[in-house]
């Protein structure tokens, strides 16, 4: 039986440790929990991290261990376990994933864009890894079925593909650079109907809304909405600079002779840029809005406000819920 220390005092493990109510509080918490070298963290740190971090809730951690360890432990425990359950989520779900994933993904769909059976199977398996990653950061008290993954992401694939190749016939007479656009508008389209599809049950049963002090409410169908929107809108500002601007630089560089001499790096080279894009763009998008969604009391479902005035009165003029990543 070891022996347990006691907490620095008013210190506590799931305080955010920068204002999340300001955008650039947010971008250090997300720089902080997407940060990619967390990828490399083996398993058994994990755990022990996680356990660290429950310990700490229960007011018991090791003696000896300093707050600069305790705010480590829970940095590996945010960028590896789900917000709601606890799980442990894949590796290749995670957040902190979005940056290797996503750069050598986006690279592939921006290189490899002039044929038609390339542009499908990178598509396919960007759509593939998108479904993976929403279906790792879902809101997790609306389970969803098996059949209803399947649909979604026969869905999201469908509607890439379908922009892609449609866009990609469209654009045989247009300017080169837009057929090089082409990759990022099938990502939009896919994202604006993967998002909604993979987490229907949201909106088909509401998210569950507590009040300010995390007392529930009850659920609501268009907190879910507003919440999904605000995600479809993060997920596109994240790839749009890579896939609107590094099209632009390339082809600028690829004028230049030295560049059509090392044709072999251009894949390579754009891989890099993404990742230089997205190692500022996957923690900025995320902050783009709270984590802790609100909705003002008079714009939800009527009865739902009517039971919560009923209850409460007007001391609560807001509701919050968990927007999902």
């Amino acid at each position: 039986h070891t022996e347990m220390a006691t907490l620095p005092l008013g210190f506590n493990i799931d305080a955010p440790r920068w204002d999340q109510g300001t955008f650039v509080g947010r971008l250090k918490h997300f720089l902080n929990i997407t940060d990619p070298r967390t990828v490399l963290v083996p398993e058994e740190e994990l755990d022990r991290a996680k356990a660290l971090v429950e310990g700490c809730r229960a007011g018991l951690v090791p003696p000896g261990s300093s707050q600069e360890q305790l705010l480590y432990a829970k940095k590996l425990y945010d960028s590896a376990f789900h917000p709601d359950s606890g799980e442990k989520m894949n590796l290749i779900g995670r957040m902190s994933f979005q940056v290797p994933g996503g750069m050598a993904l986006t690279g592939c769909m921006l290189q490899f864009y002039r044929t038609v059976p390339a542009v499908v199977f990178w598509q396919w398996v960007n759509q593939s890894f998108n479904a993976i990653v929403n279906y790792t950061n879902r809101n997790a008290a609306s389970p969803i079925s098996l059949r209803q993954i399947g649909v979604a992401y026969v869905t999201a694939t469908g509607t890439a593909l379908a922009t892609a190749v449609g866009l990609n016939l469209y654009t045989k007479r247009a300017p080169p650079l837009l057929a090089r656009w082409v990759p990022f508008a099938a990502v939009a389209a896919a994202n604006c109907v993967n998002i909604p599809m993979m987490r229907q049950q949201e909106i088909i049963n509401g998210v569950t809304v507590t009040d300010g002090d995390n007392n529930e409410l009850g659920r609501s169908r268009r907190a879910a909405v507003k919440g999904i929107a605000q995600v479809v809108v993060s997920r596109i500002t994240m790839a749009a600079p890579g896939m609107i601007i590094l099209p632009i630089i390339m082809e600028r560089l690829e004028k230049f002779p030295f560049m059509q001499r090392i044709r072999v790096l251009h894949g390579p080279l754009q891989v890099l840029l993404c990742g230089g894009f997205l190692l500022f763009m996957v923690p900025a998008a995320c902050a783009l809005f709270p984590q802790r969604c609100s909705l003002a009391l008079a714009d939800l479902e009527p009865e739902l406000r009517d039971s919560i005035m009923a209850k409460h009165g007007d001391k609560v003029p807001y509701i919050y819920f968990n927007k999902g990543l």
